[in-house]
């Protein structure tokens, strides 16, 4: 499922990284807030963007500004252990914290659902940076722990989600806060409908046996996409707040989701076929697909945000990044450079990212031709 974006948009932006902290007192939505972080971008009309110490993003407008002072010491993301207090001082009581190598993971369930999903992002977190370094982009490590908050059930997660996103979490078992930039999910193992007779989750190696079954393949892939998009917007690869097309970013993750239920762990494959949606590709290749189908997706999110357009967007998305990884794998790496150095609210138009497709891949017509092509022949 998507990410969501939550900002007041600037309409003229400047990029303006700047080294030392502003300190800026804001009213946004009736709350005072006192913000210090480092610049990343200013306006012509004076609204900023800030990173916080802790990895959250701040988008005053300039109506919203108090006061703002600057000072030239340079900001210091939070440690682990800083960002784990943070944590459990701002979550109710009952939280506990669990530190792997590059995450701060916050839960309210069992120690040993922390650790199951600690070794899930950890081998994503290296395969992710694996399968770049190969084709040549080398990736850094994260400014900021990354964050997860993995909720006991899940209301307690909804009612959370609902305060963090735009119009909640609905049915969604885990999302990615592009301003946060956290992740929150709630444990898959309290599921009535994964549960059988005598199950347990007191341990990772039974927690592992019960997400190894084809009733968990859809919860085990939607953990592993948002994780993906958390990794890839902090490791270089995308910008937060940036001008990311959501056939990119969706279609990526989906690459990277697919479940292994051959492995006692649920995931360890990169790019294996997702057979459920090149089923859905091929059926809306046979009944509907338009002979613009490629320009719309490539134009805007429009299609990718439509409830009544989305399964066949999302399913689109993936194919054609299947396709361009396989197909044209240095032209999708020079692409995907290209997205990576865009600066945080600055939008292309539709003919813009069009441009910007075509210089990289050539005629959209004949490169559609063979992406139909190449597609219907995956098994």
């Amino acid at each position: 499922m998507p990410f969501r974006l939550r900002f007041i948009p600037l309409l003229l932006c400047l990029a303006a990284t700047a080294s030392g902290v502003e300190r800026v007192v804001l009213k946004q939505d009736g709350e005072r807030h006192t913000v210090t972080g480092r610049l990343l971008v200013t306006a012509e009309d004076g609204g900023m963007l800030i990173v916080g110490p802790d990895g959250k993003l701040w988008n005053p407008s300039p109506e919203d500004i108090i006061s703002h002072e600057h000072d030239d010491e340079p900001m210091q993301a939070l440690s682990a252990e800083e960002q784990g207090r943070q944590l459990l001082a701002e979550l109710p009581d009952g939280f506990e914290i669990h530190h792997t190598q590059h995450y701060v993971i916050c839960y309210n369930t069992s120690r040993g659902y922390a650790q199951w999903c600690g070794s899930l992002f950890e081998r994503l977190y290296k395969a992710f940076n694996n399968f770049w370094s190969r084709r040549g982009f080398r990736l850094h490590d994260s400014e900021f722990p990354l964050v997860a908050l993995v909720f006991g059930d899940q209301k307690s997660y909804a009612d959370y989600v609902r305060r963090e996103l735009t119009g909640g979490a609905g049915s969604i078992v885990g999302c990615y806060s592009l301003r946060s930039n956290r992740m929150m999910m709630y444990d898959l193992t309290g599921v009535e409908t994964l549960r059988r007779p005598g199950d347990r989750r007191a341990n990772p190696a039974q927690i592992e046996q019960m997400l190894s079954r084809p009733e968990a393949e859809h919860m085990v892939a939607t953990v592993v996409h948002e994780a993906t998009h958390q990794i890839a917007f902090n490791c270089g690869l995308q910008t937060r707040y940036a001008d990311m097309p959501l056939w990119f970013s969706e279609g990526l993750a989906i690459y990277f989701e697919t479940p292994d239920l051959n492995s006692t762990k649920g995931w360890r494959t990169i790019g294996a076929v997702n057979h459920g949606r090149l089923a859905t590709f091929r059926e809306y290749q046979r009944k509907s697909r338009p002979a613009d189908s490629l320009t719309t997706l490539l134009a805007s999110d429009d299609r990718m945000r439509d409830s009544e357009q989305a399964v066949n967007a999302y399913a689109e998305a993936w194919a054609l990044n299947y396709f361009l990884l396989r197909q044209r794998p240095k032209q999708y790496l020079a692409y995907v450079k290209r997205l990576s150095e865009k600066t945080p609210l600055i939008w292309d138009d539709a003919e813009g990212r069009l441009r910007e497709f075509r210089q990289a891949f050539g005629d959209l017509q004949a490169l559609d031709a063979d992406f139909v092509k190449q597609t219907n022949k995956l098994r």
